[in-house]
């Protein structure tokens, strides 16, 4: 049920991802038209993920039909999966990325409920009927409360500290094909009632390739209350070049909610990532922080190395997990994009 209050009057918060996590939420992929012609070739990568995650927390799996549940089980039981923590919802979706069409999870004390934004696949580029269900469902099923803020807001779109920042880009947020009726402070009001904070930071554009118009989760992570990770492309000659440098400026100048300055750490961009002539959103940004672990992707280039040995100095309290997602972002998004957090309480 919905509740009229929202959020932050009730007192929740959204925590950071490194908050410790009862479950990661997924959409397992199985629209062909996301991967043309080689979505059979994500799944080693994929319940590779699946597996690393279930030893660390649970593994809720939103999935289409039995028969498809069937094959991902044995699938998973072949590389030893903690199948004790996968869990199956017959919860049909138009498309795997849980991140933008799964609930933000809000906690308060022992309580916990969660925020249903209208989804509509990146401004209405693929269908999203099924997709735009998929927070309600998840609330049914773990009997929780509700927030309905009835506008556009995708996961990946956002970042937060849970000290009272988010960081977002006005490429994605303020494009008109989400919420043209709105201005930016009517925006910001959205994003501190629902996502409980007090300060917002915008970034502009995002990387070439990315279909969503500029998530910032390809783009800057925070990785602890007032330092982020972001990357930078080295050539000069790269369209991404200009606009990270423009981002990294922004960021230069920036103030969190108690005064600071951000701390930043550059992670340089992979080598360029293309299929069939089309440049992919290849970025190290788009990492998820497990519990005990972060899950990055690698491209199969040099770069992935130092990518790695440098989020090894960023998280000295997790392991870092590599896993290939050279296929995966053939699909324009890679672990992040396909995973939710829901917090323990």
């Amino acid at each position: 049920m919905d509740n009229l209050l929202t959020p932050k009057q009730l007192g929740f918060s959204f925590p950071a991802e490194w908050h410790r996590h009862k479950a990661t939420w997924l959409s397992y992929p199985h629209n062909e038209n996301s991967w043309p012609g080689k979505i059979e070739t994500i799944y080693p990568s994929y319940n590779l993920f699946i597996k690393e995650l279930s030893f660390s927390e649970q593994v809720h799996i939103n999935i289409n039909d039995s028969a498809q549940q069937l094959w991902a089980e044995e699938e998973l039981k072949k590389i030893n999966c903690n199948m004790e923590n996968v869990y199956f919802h017959s919860f049909k979706t138009n498309d795997a990325w849980a991140r933008d069409h799964g609930p933000a999870f809000v906690i308060k004390g022992k309580e916990k409920a969660l925020v249903n934004w209208n989804y509509n696949a990146w401004g209405g580029k693929y269908p999203a009927e099924l997709d735009n269900l998929i927070p309600k469902q998840i609330a049914e099923y773990l009997n929780i409360q509700s927030f309905s803020p009835n506008i556009v807001m995708e996961g990946g779109s956002i970042d937060v500290n849970g000290c009272g920042d988010l960081i977002t880009t006005k490429a994605c947020l303020l494009n008109e094909n989400r919420n043209p009726n709105l201005t930016q402070s009517q925006i910001e009001e959205k994003l501190r009632e629902f996502y409980c904070v007090e300060n917002i930071l915008w970034l502009n554009d995002g990387i070439e390739g990315d279909d969503t118009d500029g998530h910032v989760d390809d783009l800057t992570r925070f990785v602890n209350e007032d330092t982020v990770v972001t990357v930078v492309e080295p050539n000069k000659n790269d369209d991404n070049y200009q606009p990270l440098q423009d981002n990294l400026k922004l960021l230069s100048k920036m103030r969190l909610n108690n005064s600071k300055q951000i701390n930043i750490i550059e992670i340089l961009m992979p080598s360029r990532v293309e299929y069939e002539g089309q440049r992919l959103p290849a970025s190290y940004a788009n990492f998820y922080i497990a519990n005990d672990k972060v899950i990055m992707p690698l491209y199969k280039c040099e770069q992935d190395e130092k990518a790695f040995i440098l989020l090894e100095q960023v998280f000295k309290d997790r392991k870092i997990i590599g896993i290939d997602s050279t296929d995966i972002i053939w699909g324009l998004g890679s672990f992040h994009c396909l995973s939710q957090q829901e917090p323990e309480v």
